[in-house]
């Protein structure tokens, strides 16, 4: 089995002092962010859905998202974690399974989302806590660190609001999770407050408002760890978008001159 790196995991989550988890989407982005200094890469379900030409959100298969995780892990020297969406089912067994073979492929650790793809809906409150201490009961009988994260998803989908993503995460933390995640609050001060609702490290996604903020600022608030999701993925997109558009439309080449030199992602890629 592949060593787990979760120790080497878990001493980069700093309240106060926050590491970049720098989410990629193959082989070689995973290389290069670790060339410029990326200290740990995360999946991200969204951009790897898009790769696979795919919609985000419950398109990709526990059997995919792992066999995507290890060709990260086979690409850099550094943690990785999983984006792992629901945990691929609903029943807390299934998510404690999730976190298993997430282990034994040598995962660093994984975060797992209390959104109910196949309904469009929040799971249930104690739903959601059952399945998050299944998840980190299983987290604690691997054999070695593993950092589970648990995820309040109803602020960015709509789903509920500041004061019921806070109550979750005080649950989840109570059930065992290593890290706190409630992704796009409003702005800073509720970002505040969510760090402010548990002793254990949160997460935090730099995209919408809180893109604004620098390293620096999140540390402010007490942040331990800054995630990108899909976001830097998506500015790959857009570059794709707005290229490609002047060329089939407009027959105009010259947004190809922005294009960062062949030799130099070599040197990233070495």
């Amino acid at each position: 089995m592949p060593p787990i790196r979760g120790s080497e995991f878990r001493d980069l989550h700093q309240p106060g002092n926050p590491f970049v988890l720098a989410n990629a989407w193959d082989k070689g982005s995973a290389k290069m962010l670790a060339a410029l200094g990326a200290q740990a890469i995360a999946t991200s379900s969204a951009a790897q859905a898009f790769t696979l030409g795919r919609l985000d959100g419950g398109t990709i298969t526990r059997d995919e998202a792992l066999a995507h995780a290890q060709d990260l892990m086979s690409a850099v020297d550094l943690p990785v974690s999983g984006d792992f969406e629901d945990g691929f089912g609903d029943a807390p067994d299934v998510c404690a399974e999730t976190v298993r073979l997430s282990g034994e492929v040598g995962l660093a650790g994984i975060s797992i989302e209390d959104e109910d793809f196949a309904g469009n809906a929040a799971y249930p409150f104690d739903l959601a806590v059952e399945r998050v201490r299944a998840a980190a009961s299983a987290a604690r009988a691997l054999q070695g660190d593993f950092i589970f994260v648990a995820r309040a998803d109803g602020v960015m989908n709509g789903r509920y609001d500041l004061a019921e993503a806070i109550r979750r995460i005080r649950a989840f933390d109570e059930a065992g999770a290593d890290c706190l995640y409630v992704p796009l609050p409003p702005g800073p001060e509720e970002l505040r407050h969510v760090i402010a609702a548990t002793n254990k490290p949160v997460n935090a996604l730099a995209v919408g408002p809180l893109s604004q903020l620098s390293r620096a600022d999140f540390a402010k608030l007490g942040v331990a760890r800054i995630s990108l999701g899909s976001a830097l993925a998506r500015v790959s997109h857009r570059a794709i978008h707005d290229a490609g558009r002047a060329i089939i439309k407009d027959g105009d080449f010259t947004q190809l001159a922005n294009g960062m030199p062949g030799h130099e992602v070599d040197a990233l890629l070495r």
